[in-house]
């Protein structure tokens, strides 16, 4: 069977395209879209707020520009097999937490760093005005700071958030969830007869991370503050 036949014949299943099927494409879209929200998630909650302190007081230089460096060090796939490892020894669920644990440590490096540089680029002179009309630290952080390297914030959570769309499909080796890439591994598992399955797979992945950055480009668009994105207008020119 050539690979159009394969791949025309893999599409033409109806259940491929089941929101209910655990092989429906709808299915695994949502899936993978799920475990890789979750992850960004909880790296926000576990990054956000302590970047956002410790730039405000100008502390953990040192931390965020070795967060940077980690972010590059680390192998994704190695980090997925030793979670799993891990997970297989203790006798943890090893279809979650493996891949979920390895997303959020994907995840941390450039959410930190960047949400650390956009409140440390805040003007100090916006800063002090805040101060001086009677703002408490707090206030300064959620009302001046935070809005003004939200964009930042949001810049940093798409970079995060493709990178984990293109690792829950690595994922999908150990995890049985692994979302659209379960359609790349069985298609390997296949041989010759797998190659239209891996094909329309890796298609799907790719479609849903086009999708994703036009959805972080509209939000990049709406965090950023009215007033700073006509002072970049003026910028440009």
């Amino acid at each position: 069977m050539s690979f159009f036949e394969q791949l025309s014949r893999w599409l033409a299943d109806p259940n491929r395209w089941s929101w209910t099927d655990p092989a429906g494409i709808p299915f695994r879209t949502v899936q993978h879209l799920w475990f890789s929200a979750l992850a960004l998630a909880l790296s926000i909650v576990l990054t956000v707020p302590l970047a956002l302190f410790l730039g405000h007081y100008r502390r953990g230089q040192f931390l965020a520009s070795s967060a940077v460096n980690i972010g590059r060090a680390i192998p994704s796939f190695g980090l997925i097999i030793l979670f799993w490892f891990l997970a297989s020894r203790w006798g943890a669920n090893t279809d979650f937490w493996p891949l979920l644990l390895a997303l959020v440590a994907l995840a941390l490096p450039p959410l930190f760093t960047n949400t650390y540089a956009g409140v440390v680029q805040v003007e100090q002179d916006v800063v002090d005005a805040a101060r001086g009309t009677g703002y408490r630290e707090w206030q300064i952080m959620l009302r001046v700071e935070l809005p003004l390297a939200s964009p930042v914030i949001v810049a940093a959570a798409r970079v995060a958030f493709l990178q984990l769309i293109a690792t829950v499909a690595i994922g999908a080796i150990v995890n049985d969830g692994g979302g659209l890439g379960r359609y790349i591994v069985d298609g390997f598992a296949l041989g010759e007869q797998g190659h239209g399955e891996i094909f329309g797979g890796g298609l799907a992945v790719v479609i849903l991370a086009l999708a994703c950055e036009g959805v972080f480009a509209l939000l990049t668009k709406l965090a950023t503050p009215r007033g700073l994105a006509l002072q970049q207008a003026r910028r440009d020119s």
